[in-house]
C-alpha cells in the first residue's frame, strides 16, 4: 500500500497553531511555582500509567488548556489517521516508498498483518524462531567453535542501528545473563575499537555476529575482515563457519565471506536501522539473556504500541510527551532535551536516543519536498545520574538556555549496597537525588529565601536558583526486559508524533549518504602514490596534503 506524495499543509497556518501562539503569549511567562499554586492537584492528576511506567508530566510549563490546544494541533495534523496508516503498513516513508513496520516486529505469534500481499507477522516469527533455536544451541553448549570448545563471548560487529541498540540493551539487561556468555560490540572503523574489544579474548571461544543488511557497509565489512584475519591466524580458514554468523539479507556476499547462510538471520526493508533492535539485530542480546527474556523485551514494546494505537490523544503518553517537547521546541526556543536515567544500567540510553530521534527528525524539508516552516529535531543528550549532576546540571539549573529534561528511575534496583552511615541503601541515596533534582529544577530558590538564611548580600545573586526548568519523571518498579522495551517504544512514538506535526518523513536519512559517498572518493586521494588531485575547496585540499605528509606520502 503506497502513500502517494501529496502536498503537506503548513501547520503554522492552521487555527490550532495560531491558538497556541496566543496561548503562549498568555501563559508562557508563568512559573511552575505559580502553576502549582493555582492547581494544587496537578502533581497527582497530570500523570499517566502505561504498562509498568508511571509518568509524571506535572512539572511542565503547561496548563490543562495548553494540553488541550496541543491535542487540537495533533488533530489538525491528522496524527490519528497517520498513526493508523503506519500500523497498517501504508508506505508512509514516501521518499523511499516503504512501509514503516517496526511495530510488527513485536506483534505476538498468531496475529496477522498483510502488507503488499505478505503476512509480515509470520515472517517475523520465522526469523525469531530461527534465532531462538540458534541461541539455544549456543547457550546450552551444543554449538561449539572449531576446537570443540563452548562459545563464551559474542562480538557484534555493526554500526549505527546495528550497534547502538544492541549495546544499550545489552548493558541494560546484562544482569539477566545466565549462560556464561558475555558480549562485546565493535562499530568504529578506527582500529583502536576492534583491537580493544579483541583484547583478552580466545579465538576458540569467540563468535562474531556481522550485522549489515546489505553486507556492504564499509565500516562493518572492514572490521569483519580484520576480525576474520584475527581468527584464521589462530585457527585456520576452515574455522570461519563455526565462529561467524550474519544478520543480513545478502546471501551471496555472506557466503563469499565464508559464513554458512544457514546461520544468516534476515530482516526487511520496512525496518529502519534505528528501529531494529527488536529484530535479528538483537541477536547478540538474545544470545546473552535467552529467547524467553527476549520475548519479554518484545512484549514490552507491544504494550506501548497498543497504548499509542488505541488510546485517545488526551491520555496518550507518547503523543502527549511528543507534543510537550514540540511546545518547548517551537514556542520557547528550547532546542535540546536532556535524558537523565538514574540507573547506570541505562548509561547508553541517551546515546541510543540520539540516533532514534535526531536521525529521524533532523530534516529541513517536509515529506512533499517543500521547506519546513517550523523548527525541527530536538537535540538529545544526557548522562546517567548522579554523574551528570557533577558535570552539566549547572547549565540546566542556572544557565540562560531552557533545557527540558527527562528523568528515568526505578523503585527496585538490580543491585544494591548499604550506605556508610546505615541510614538506607545506595539506591535510596541515588533516588533521593532524582527527586531532589526535579524539585529544585521546578521550584528553585529565591533571593529572599537565600538571604533569610544569612547569606552575604554579595553572594545571594550567585546562589539564586531560578527554577522553572521543566522535567518529565518516569518511574518503573525495576529495569526488566519488558520495561526496556516499553521505554524504547515510548520514545519511538514521540518521534513519530513530532514528525507528523512537522510534516516530515521521520523514516529516511538521506543526510548521512553524501558523506559516505565522498569518503569513498577521498580514500584513494589520501592513500595513492603520487601527488593527489587538487580538491574543489582550498580547506580540504590543504588538509589532505597535510595528512599525506604526516603519513609519509607526497603532497
Amino acid at each position: 500500500m503506497s502513500s502517494e506524495s501529496v502536498q503537506i499543509p503548513d501547520i503554522t497556518k492552521t487555527p490550532a497553531w495560531n491558538a497556541l501562539v496566543s496561548h503562549h503569549d498568555e501563559v508562557g511567562t508563568k512559573t511552575l511555582r505559580e502553576l502549582f499554586e493555582e492547581d494544587a492537584g496537578r502533581g497527582r492528576e497530570l500523570t499517566l500509567t502505561v504498562g509498568d511506567l508511571y509518568i509524571d508530566y506535572s512539572k511542565h510549563r503547561v496548563t490543562r488548556e495548553t494540553l488541550g490546544l496541543l491535542v487540537d494541533l495533533a488533530k489538525a495534523a491528522d496524527l490519528e489517521a497517520k498513526r493508523d496508516a503506519m500500523f497498517s503498513g501504508v508506505h508512509i516513508n514516501t521518499s523511499e516508498d516503504r512501509a514503516v513496520l517496526h511495530t510488527a516486529l513485536r506483534l505476538p505469534k498468531g496475529a496477522q498483518l498483510v502488507v503488499d500481499g505478505q503476512d509480515v507477522v509470520a515472517d517475523v516469527h520465522e526469523v525469531l524462531d530461527a534465532m531462538g533455536a540458534f541461541t539455544d544451541r549456543l547457550r546450552n553448549g551444543e554449538w561449539t567453535g572449531a576446537t570443540g570448545e563452548r562459545i563464551r563471548c559474542v562480538v557484534n560487529i555493526g554500526i549505527g542501528g546495528s550497534d547502538l541498540g544492541p549495546v544499550m540493551v545489552y548493558q541494560a539487561l546484562r544482569h539477566y545473563a545466565d549462560a556464561g556468555i558475555s558480549a562485546r560490540f565493535v562499530s568504529n572503523v578506527d582500529p583502536a575499537d576492534l583491537i580493544a574489544k579483541l583484547d583478552g579474548l580466545d579465538p576458540a571461544t569467540t563468535l562474531f555476529i556481522i550485522a549489515s543488511k546489505t553486507f556492504t557497509t564499509l565500516e562493518t565489512l572492514t572490521n569483519a575482515t580484520a576480525a576474520r584475519r584475527w581468527l584464521t591466524d589462530a585457527l585456520g580458514d576452515e574455522a570461519v563457519s563455526k565462529h561467524f554468523v550474519a544478520v543480513s539479507t545478502n546471501k551471496k556476499l555472506v557466503d563469499e565471506f565464508g559464513i554458512d547462510t544457514a546461520n544468516m538471520f534476515g530482516f526487511w526493508d520496512w525496518v529502519g536501522g534505528r528501529y531494529s533492535v527488536d529484530s535479528a539485530i538483537g541477536l547478540s542480546v538474545m544470545a546473552v539473556v535467552g529467547k524467553e527474556r527476549f520475548a519479554e523485551f518484545l512484549a514490552g514494546f507491544h504494550v506501548v504500541d497498543e497504548h499509542f494505537k488505541n488510546t485517545p490523544l488526551e491520555a496518550n503518553a507518547p503523543a502527549l510527551l511528543g507534543l510537550i517537547g514540540l511546545w518547548y521546541n517551537e514556542f520557547f526556543d528550547a532546542q535540546a532535551r536532556a535524558v537523565l536515567p538514574y540507573s547506570n544500567d541505562l548509561a547508553r540510553f541517551a546515546a541510543y536516543l540520539q540516533q532514534l530521534t535526531m536521525e529521524s527528525n533532523g530534516k529541513s524539508v517536509r515529506a512533499d519536498g517543500s521547506p519546513v516552516t517550523t523548527e525541527t529535531g530536538e537535540i538529545y543528550w544526557g548522562e546517567a545520574g548522579t554523574n551528570g549532576q557533577h558535570a552539566f546540571y549547572q547549565l540546566i539549573h542556572q544557565g540562560t538556555r531552557l533545557i527540558p529534561a527527562d528523568f528515568i528511575g526505578f523503585s527496585q534496583p538490580t543491585d544494591d549496597l548499604p550506605t556508610a552511615d546505615g541510614t538506607g541503601s545506595m539506591h535510596d541515596l541515588l533516588m533521593s537525588n532524582f527527586f531532589a533534582q526535579t524539585q529544585v529544577l521546578a521550584f528553585g530558590k529565591t533571593a529572599e529565601e537565600i538571604a533569610a538564611e544569612g547569606t552575604p548580600a554579595t553572594v545571594v545573586p550567585h546562589k539564586v536558583m531560578p527554577g522553572n526548568r521543566p522535567t518529565t519523571s518516569i518511574l518503573a518498579t525495576k529495569l526488566t526486559p519488558s520495561v526496556v522495551g516499553q521505554l524504547i517504544a515510548l520514545y519511538e512514538h514521540q518521534v513519530f508524533t513530532e514528525g507528523v506535526i512537522w510534516g516530515i518523513d521521520s523514516f529516511d536519512q538521506w543526510g548521512v549518504e553524501l558523506g559516505k559517498t565522498q569518503a569513498k572518493a577521498l580514500l584513494p586521494v589520501i592513500t595513492d602514490d603520487g601527488s593527489p588531485a587538487e580538491q574543489s575547496d582550498s580547506s580540504t585540499d590543504a588538509l589532505v596534503r597535510h595528512y599525506r605528509v604526516e603519513r609519509g606520502r607526497s603532497a
